[in-house]
């Protein structure tokens, strides 16, 4: 098993300038870790230009952070190193997070795979398919360096970056911190290592003095465990009338908007709850898990989201107002919400229900939707499981390579 202390001692490289990669980098540099952040080019400028002056500075997001084992960690986090360049992010460097969208996995596994170490320990914060698209990469570069890929269902943060006038400033807001995160390794034969190499990250120093980790049944469980697509999309989508006349017709102010707060209803609850049961079916058809969640826990507030950071019970009836949730957006249909779990979360989905004779009718109309809002047939944008490297497999060689790592060309 991995050494914790020595992890914990060693550099951590954080690839991503955004929401996740700042906060992670900062909270694990107020644990006291040498932290390396990096962005890529065009976005270095504007995402972390002024990060190596400044640092980042992780705040509470009024009402206060949420959480319920009362962790707190709060200040300026400073980096050991802020650059542009992978190669000099992650030389020597023991863990790296990922924590970019997945829209841009591509382009960052493209840069990071010829720089890879033996015993190093990825985590894709959150997943979505990334482990899959990153081991498909290493194949077709040649990359036989022996690294552990994990990744997780969600963020250890409900996290925004505080802007003025479009202009990222230093300080990034916490709406909660998580007490639980479930992942998984690819193959499942590195999923001990991962799972006890958490216990090294300052940024999940909450999870493990909380309720602690959970280890997924493969990496497909950790995509079918994503609450965002399940959350965001049914919320976004079928809510868009309030959010685009919150600051016209409803005379509010427009920042002040979150689906959670302003749109879930007992209507989009049960959309929710259906979609919900389509990915249960799927998991089932494949032999995978997914993390089980009890039907009343959809039809509230904080919807299923809630029990990551407040475990179960935790429930905010609907005639009740949610101001945790205030500002949380998203505040345009063009929002990760939807050009993200769409492509990714929900088309991901559909194209495993085909393969595996699982209907989505749910799922399709939210893609269909979607689509037609953000003039976007994601139907043929999205991603693919040829993307994965999965798309030839039957059932038994793709648990054969999720599990022990055989991969069948």
């Amino acid at each position: 098993m991995v050494d914790v202390n020595e992890l914990r001692n060693a550099p951590i490289a954080v690839l991503g300038g955004g929401a996740v990669g700042k906060t992670c980098g900062a909270d694990c540099a107020l644990a006291g870790q040498e932290v390396r952040i990096c962005d890529l080019d065009p976005f270095f400028e504007s995402t972390l230009g002024t990060v190596e002056r400044t640092g980042i500075i992780i705040g509470q997001k009024l009402p206060g952070t949420q959480t319920k084992f009362g962790f707190e960690r709060y200040g300026r986090g400073r980096f050991a190193m802020v650059t542009n360049s992978i190669a000099e992010a992650v030389k020597g460097a023991k863990l790296i997070i990922v924590g970019i969208p997945s829209v841009a996995h591509e382009v960052f596994f493209k840069a990071l795979i010829p720089c890879l170490e033996d015993g190093q320990i990825i985590h894709i914060i959150p997943d979505n398919y990334g482990t899959l698209k990153l081991r498909k990469m290493m194949r077709e570069m040649g990359c036989t360096k022996k690294v552990v890929i994990g990744g997780w269902s969600s963020a250890p943060y409900g996290t925004r970056v505080d802007a003025e006038g479009g202009v990222m400033n230093a300080h990034v807001s916490l709406v909660y911190r998580a007490i639980t995160l479930r992942g998984a390794a690819l193959p499942m034969t590195d999923q001990e290592d991962f799972l006890e190499s958490s216990k090294a990250l300052g940024c999940f120093d909450a999870i493990t003095e909380g309720e602690g980790v959970v280890g997924g049944n493969t990496v497909l469980d950790i995509g079918f465990s994503n609450v965002n697509p399940v959350i965001h999309v049914p919320g976004t989508v079928l809510g868009v009338s309030t959010m685009e006349n919150f600051n016209t017709v409803l005379h509010m102010n427009k920042h002040d908007y979150s689906i959670y707060s302003h749109s879930f209803c007992p209507s989009i609850s049960e959309v929710q709850y259906r979609f919900y049961n389509e990915e249960i079916a799927l998991a089932e058809a494949i032999g995978v898990g997914i993390q089980p969640f009890d039907k009343e826990v959809f039809y509230q507030r904080t919807s299923v989201l809630g029990q990551e950071y407040m475990g179960e019970g935790c429930t905010v009836p609907f005639d009740e107002e949610w101001e945790v949730g205030y500002g949380t957006g998203p505040f345009t249909i063009q929002n990760r919400y939807v050009t993200e779990d769409v492509p990714v979360g929900c088309h991901v989905y559909h194209e495993l229900g085909k393969k595996f004779g699982v209907p989505t009718p749910i799922i399709d109309s939210m893609i269909v939707l979607g689509g037609v809002m953000n003039k976007t047939n994601y139907f043929e944008s999205g991603l693919k499981l040829e993307d994965l490297g999965i798309g030839h497999m039957d059932k038994d060689q793709l648990l054969a390579y999720l599990n022990d790592g055989t991969y069948t060309e």
